[in-house]
């Protein structure tokens, strides 16, 4: 019998920091037998490719069960809300979802198909013989091994400790409920992903060789994975979490290590330490932008890291994404407006986010002395405004990233190509409930970070997946829990402050005093992080392994009076009250596998 291979491919993924068209911009669908597929390097590279598609799109949020891996992670944190009912992060955050919910699935099949794949593809790629060279097949096996890790990754990420396959080779096509071991625990499954990206990236290049390997995995876009794989291990919800005491195997075995190990953090800080050391600022470095007259500027700095397409603090991305539907989501109503600057607003961003952000002397608002005022109006020229306008004062003098993150009522809008176009969020405004039908924000926000400044029907521009800002705030937080007191946590924080364009953290003039000590520390890491990785798909993920979002995602989530005109508009009101226990920390094992699996337990709770 013949063993026939699906090959499948979405036109051109990349994952390289300086990515170009290069590899496989596109390939058609096929059908091939096994000899067929890995007697030439043409179509073993087809099958690569596939390999590679699984990584998410995290643009595609809008309907993630599409089987691009779609995360439902903005959506689902404190920080936004769709305003579509179809959409599944909406299901997450009031509770209504289980073990057979379809995105519950998508991402375990998604990823044990991509893992499947990989190991597949290593076992078979030694059978090709034109065209390539033994060195070209050992580059390419190691691009598949770190994918396959990676996808371990993102699947621990989600559902915690998994079953490792090792290297069996089982049929890509073969679903998931075919398999029936039992699960590794997670130190078992962190000790593989690491040692995996590390036996993958010691083969790979630091940067891609030619234009050719454009879109290939690099040595440092591995590593960086085998960072975060460390940083998930040492945190809370997985370093002596007695609340998950009871996830055990049929056969006693524990699976989450019931003892807290401050090595683990320890081996996190030490490892982040080593890939900076290696990689910045050869490699990578942290993005910064002058204005027309050749000045720092801390608002173009922070907007243009996602809009300069090859910049060297992209660490990971994928070019293949949704961002034409995403910047649909972003793009106001504005009724009566040309298409280009018509759209929905129909991802909002929380009021609880709004308030996350610094003023612009760099403190929280509840700090005395930031200056904050929530009453009133100003004639306000925002940063990358080109006018001013009256302004809610408590948008007036926020830091530079509050308004590269945040459309706001009467905020002028990007794309001026038709003019100065000013958003009015109230009720019958321009983008107002009642003018949008079906597209509008529930919250009185919408997310503008990483909209770009033209036509919104936009399809060449990345998705990044993780960066050098997100890079020096995992290694502070390692770092500060690890060593309290290391001087390298307030260089890398204050790098950070610094390209925002906001006071850093010392005892010099113009400077806001240091946190005291790792407690205050950890707060001041803490507020950094949903300030400078807002909307990234980061939050979702922090407030779980931090054990907090009992208290983040649970009870009333605010946003401005959507349903009313000014003054009333402005009114702050529970928009939804969501749901959250110890359960949902970790998502549940679908209950195909599950009942097919006599050997797999489920997750607490489920």
């Amino acid at each position: 019998m013949k063993k026939y291979i699906c090959i499948a491919f979405v036109a051109c993924l990349t994952l390289a920091t300086s990515c170009k068209k290069g590899f496989l911009d596109q390939v058609p669908n096929d059908r091939l037998t096994l000899d067929e597929t890995f007697t030439n390097r043409a179509t073993a590279e087809k099958f690569l490719a596939n390999v590679y598609s699984l990584i998410p799109d995290e643009f595609g949020q809008r309907d993630p069960d599409v089987g691009r891996s779609a995360g439902i992670w903005t959506g689902a944190a404190d920080e936004a809300e769709f305003v579509w009912g179809f959409n599944q992060a909406n299901n997450v955050n009031i509770g209504s979802w289980d073990a057979n919910s379809g995105f519950v699935n998508g991402y375990w099949n998604n990823f044990y198909r991509g893992i499947r794949s990989a190991s597949f593809f290593m076992a078979n790629i030694d059978r090709v013989n034109q065209d390539i060279t033994p060195q070209l097949i050992t580059q390419y096996k190691n691009e598949a091994r770190a994918l396959r890790a990676i996808y371990y990754f993102y699947l621990v990420r989600i559902y915690g400790p998994v079953i490792i396959l090792g290297e069996d080779v089982i049929e890509p096509d073969a679903p998931s409920e075919s398999i029936r071991l039992p699960r590794n625990s997670f130190d078992e499954c962190i000790n593989y992903i690491t040692a995996e990206l590390q036996a993958a990236a010691d083969n790979l290049p630091v940067t891609p060789i030619n234009d050719r390997n454009y879109g290939r995995i690099t040595k440092g876009q591995a590593l960086a994975y085998r960072l975060q794989a460390y940083l998930l291990a040492a945190s809370p919800l997985y370093n002596g979490n007695a609340d998950l005491a009871n996830l055990k195997n049929k056969d006693g075995k524990q699976l989450v290590n019931q003892t807290y190990d401050a090595a683990k953090w320890k081996r996190a800080s030490d490892a982040y330490k080593a890939y900076i050391t290696q990689f910045v600022p050869g490699t990578y470095s942290l993005y910064k932008k002058n204005n027309s007259s050749g000045t720092f500027d801390p608002y173009l700095s922070c907007r243009d890291i996602f809009l300069d397409k090859f910049n060297n603090e992209i660490i990971m991305s994928r070019l293949d994404a949704s961002i034409e539907g995403r910047q649909y989501e972003m793009t106001p109503y504005h009724s009566g407006k040309a298409s280009e600057v018509r759209g929905s607003a129909g991802l909002g961003a929380t009021q609880n986010q709004v308030d996350a952000f610094f003023t612009a002397n760099g403190r929280s608002i509840d700090d005395p002395a930031s200056g904050y005022v929530n009453t009133g109006f100003t004639d306000y020229k925002a940063p990358g405004s080109p006018i001013a306008t009256n302004t809610f004062n408590q948008w007036v003098n926020r830091e530079p990233r509050f308004y590269v993150n945040i459309t706001y009522h009467n905020s002028v809008w990007l794309n001026t190509s038709f003019g100065n176009i000013i958003t009015e969020f109230n009720n019958n405004g321009n983008s107002g409930k009642a003018t949008g039908g079906n597209d509008y924000t529930v919250t009185g926000y919408a997310v503008r970070k990483a909209m770009g400044l033209g036509n919104w029907r936009e399809s060449n521009r990345a998705c990044i997946l993780y960066r050098v800002g997100n890079l020096f705030l995992d290694y502070v937080e390692a770092l500060n829990e690890s060593t309290p007191g290391d001087a390298d946590i307030l260089i890398y924080l204050n790098q950070i402050r610094e390209r925002a364009g906001i006071p850093t953290y010392g005892a010099g003039a113009g400077q806001i005093p240091a946190p005291g000590d790792q407690a205050a520390m950890r707060t001041a890491i803490r507020k950094e992080r949903r300030s400078e990785l807002a909307f990234e798909n980061v939050r979702f993920f922090d407030t779980r392994r931090w054990k907090i979002a009992e208290t983040t995602d649970n009870g009333p989530i605010y946003g401005l009076n959507i349903t009313k005109n000014l003054p009333e508009f402005l009114t702050v009101v529970p928009f939804e009250t969501r749901v959250f226990n110890k359960r949902h920390y970790l998502f549940p094992i679908p209950s195909k596998d599950v009942n097919s699996d006599d050997l797999m337990v489920q997750n607490p709770g489920w």
